[in-house]
């Protein structure tokens, strides 16, 4: 099924799997055959089971959770027919690029592969769906009551008592996450036996070789990266904690040392936006305006931020939404049943029936998540002409990167342009430091843990991380590259990954760090092709057709090629890199290492 949020979904992989003995060698129509059967098979299954999936996702009951339990044993043991029997043609002398490209795709196009012994792939679907919906009917508490997942994330944001958002904080962590523990170690150990069966030596590595190069120059690609942008993080990070501290005192946040993670603004820590309040500097601090009340001010509902994304897209020359999106898709929490209310984009029939599932808030952080979403629905409408295996991105993080590269053009002038903002509330140059940190404090707040939520499962894959050493392992991650610590002593066990919606949705997350590298150098080279001169994080790009033109042909490539040529399509690289992130910030980052003159960075 094509959607963001899939336990199915296929992707491109490289591996080694031994050949199956057969009487008669396979010949290059043998293959080509056996690719066609499988498209057709997999695009027709795709369309039913994304029905299924959605149903479920919108509709939280038993009755829903068996059928997709169901569909997703089906779906699984599909996937590991065609898995095994692709690589009957792994050796066959004189295949097209093409065909090579979707065996492989076939090899490796399961998150998590059952083994084929009896009953395994029914199991593995069992507990699954068993923990997506746990986690979908999840409960926290506030002020001694329940309070849902869409509200307790709003809560977070918004509260400034140490001891409510501890509450929060742990009681989500123990209610949803706990519960998970055993489920999940069960998970990993039917997921192994399949990829194990399948050539690789886990379900980790078998992740890490999707994108176009081996598994261990994969992750260490993820950690060039990383090194590479860490010093702005860790400028970050420091400032924050001090102004954290000069808020709550020593007793809530010391000086040194790591940041209470409930204190963030967010459940996992991750995006630290909404505490912007907290830290923003005197005089350039305050822009002038928040996006929310922007959009209140002119009584736009749901439906109404949607179509400004749209307009986004729209003025960019794409095609508009078709009426079905809006007939669709899931804009609003409903008030009679439980749903997964965590953002995604689906597109059911691999052609135009896009939709996207929120529980839309009026507020500057679903305006920008709207962008993100309608992002992955153009991306799948670019690509729709392409056969059934390469309907996906180059790789998982362009899938991500587009909205993200759009998003970043919500500037100043961009909110005149539509609109929402008058032309003499436009913050002057000297508000640009209020403008960067605000959106580093997403964007680069982000990295360390878009980096080690795939670590940890790298981990547990591979067995460095027993299970009786899940929750420990997750911390420590969770201190090393975050530099954040639990507001409480966590039980022996605790299940808090379980707290975060892809692991119990087994969702790959290296494609969101990839994102957030990869949005910066999408988001230059639009600005470079719409002529943009000045600061690079004042660009909007909005009404450019020429950079729609060219954003385009890069997209309606899908998975058809490998992703160095999508990428060199658009901005002229063949390599990842977070130089462009850097020129984004360096502003910001001058401005920081000033403001953290004679603090103790690190933790």
């Amino acid at each position: 099924m094509k959607r963001y949020i899939s336990t199915l979904a296929l992707s491109a992989a490289l591996m080694t799997t031994p050949v199956l003995a057969q009487e008669n060698a396979p010949t290059v129509a043998d293959a080509e055959a056996f690719v066609a059967k499988a498209e057709k098979d997999l695009f027709g299954f795709s369309i039913e089971g994304g029905r299924v999936a959605w149903i479920n996702s919108t509709y939280i009951i038993d009755d829903t959770d068996a059928l997709a339990a169901k569909y997703g044993e089906v779906g699984t043991e599909k996937a590991v027919q065609y898995a095994l029997e692709a690589a009957k043609y792994q050796a066959v002398p004189g295949l097209t690029a093409e065909t090579r490209r979707k065996l492989d795709i076939l090899r490796g196009g399961l998150v998590l592969p059952a083994p084929t012994r009896e009953g395994a792939a029914a199991e593995l679907a069992t507990i699954a769906t068993r923990l997506q919906s746990s986690y979908g009917k999840g409960k926290g508490m506030l002020k001694g009551q329940p309070i849902s997942g869409s509200d307790i994330e709003a809560e977070m944001g918004a509260s400034r008592n140490p001891e409510e958002l501890k509450e929060m904080w742990v009681s989500w962590h123990d209610n949803v996450g706990q519960p998970m523990g055993k489920d999940y170690a069960r998970m990993v150990e039917i997921a192994n036996d399949g990829a194990t069966e399948l050539g690789f030596k886990d379900v980790g590595a078998m992740w890490r070789s999707g994108y176009d190069m081996p598994a261990d120059e994969f992750a260490t690609l993820t950690d060039k990266l990383w090194l590479e942008v860490k010093p702005l993080y860790d400028e970050l990070h420091t400032f924050v904690r001090g102004k954290l501290n000069a808020k709550y005192g020593d007793a809530v946040q010391a000086k040194t040392g790591p940041i209470r993670a409930d204190l963030l603004g967010n459940m996992w820590a991750q995006e630290w936006g909404n505490i912007y309040d907290i830290v923003a500097p005197a005089g350039s601090g305050d822009i002038g305006y928040d996006i929310g009340d922007l959009l209140k001010a002119k009584n736009l509902d749901e439906i109404g931020m949607v179509k400004i994304g749209e307009g986004f897209f729209s003025s960019l020359g794409f095609a508009p939404l078709p009426e079905s999106f809006y007939a669709r898709s899931q804009f609003l929490k409903p008030r009679d049943r439980e749903v997964v209310c965590h953002a995604s984009a689906w597109n059911i029939d691999n052609v135009d029936d896009l939709r996207i599932k929120m529980c839309i808030k009026v507020n500057s952080s679903d305006f920008v998540t709207i962008h993100h979403e309608l992002g992955h629905n153009y991306y799948q409408r670019a690509y729709n002409q392409q056969s059934y295996l390469h309907l996906n991105g180059a790789n998982d993080g362009f899938h991500e990167a587009i909205g993200d590269a759009v998003a970043l053009s919500i500037t100043p002038e961009y909110l005149v342009q539509i609109g929402l903002l008058d032309k003499d509330k436009v913050p002057s140059a000297e508000k640009d430091t209020g403008l960067l940190l605000r959106q580093a404090m997403d964007k680069v707040a982000f990295l360390p843990f878009g980096l080690l939520v795939d670590k940890w499962r790298w981990g547990v894959f591979n067995g460095s991380i027993a299970p009786a050493n899940y929750n420990k392992a997750w911390t420590d991650l969770r201190r090393q590259y975050q530099g954040i610590v639990p507001p409480a002593e966590r039980p022996a066990n605790a299940f808090d990954p379980g707290a975060k919606y892809h692991i119990p949705g087994n969702t790959p997350y290296t494609r969101y760090f990839l994102a957030r590298i990869l949005q910066f150098q999408f988001y230059k080279a639009a600005c470079d092709a719409a002529g943009w001169k000045g600061p690079l994080h004042r660009c909007s790009f909005y009404g450019k057709k020429d950079v729609g033109t060219k954003l385009n042909a890069m997209l309606e490539m899908g998975a058809s090629k490998p992703w160095p040529d999508a990428l060199e399509a658009f901005t002229g690289s063949r390599e990842m890199s977070g130089k462009a992130m850097l020129d984004y910030f360096k502003p910001l980052m001058d401005w920081l290492k000033q403001q953290n003159k004679g603090q103790k960075k690190g933790w």
